[in-house]
């Protein structure tokens, strides 16, 4: 049977190995490099510190008691607004995924976020993602922003300042 319970300090050689590939299956798609440059990174000791810490949680996600996906979340609290919990990971085995580790696993983080008194939940989808778009969709969360990126390349690069040129002209 399926189910996510909290995770403890016993799980953390699966855990770590279930963020490092949810690291090298999304850092290949579409905006994933970026992402990856920006997560949390992938290691034993960031896991340890959110199973010790008050405000975050890891839970292990599991068929049998077989740990076969992880969900890690922290509080941030935005200024105006209240605490919210910020999905750092969530990841399924592939062999494992739609049959429910995952629902199980958003489910005890949403439930684990209303007992913190959080107002919220948000997670982060990278572009063409449909199946973890229609996933968070079909959980009750939506999108509520979209950031866009322009990488730069030595064709824009510019001998002059236009700001400076054009303070110079005045």
């Amino acid at each position: 049977m399926e189910g996510a319970r909290r995770a403890v300090a016993a799980d953390l050689a699966s855990l770590v190995s279930l963020v490092e590939a949810e690291h090298a299956e999304l850092a290949a798609q579409r905006g994933g490099e970026l992402w990856a440059a920006h997560s949390a990174p992938a290691t034993a000791e960031r896991l340890l510190a959110a199973l010790r810490a008050s405000d975050a949680v890891v839970l292990a996600g599991t068929i049998d008691d077989v740990v076969l996906g992880v969900a890690t979340a922290r509080v941030i609290v935005a200024p105006g607004v209240g605490p919210i919990a910020t999905l750092e990971d969530l990841y399924v085995e592939p062999e494992a995924r739609e049959v429910g580790i995952g629902a199980a696993l958003l489910d005890a983080l949403v439930q684990w976020a209303l007992n913190t008194g959080c107002v919220g939940v948000d997670s982060v989808v990278l572009p063409g993602s449909r199946a973890a778009k229609n996933f968070f969709e079909a959980h009750g969360l939506i999108a509520r922003s979209i950031t866009v990126h322009r990488r730069f390349t030595a064709s824009d690069t510019t001998e002059t300042d236009p700001l400076t040129t054009h303070r110079s002209a005045e």
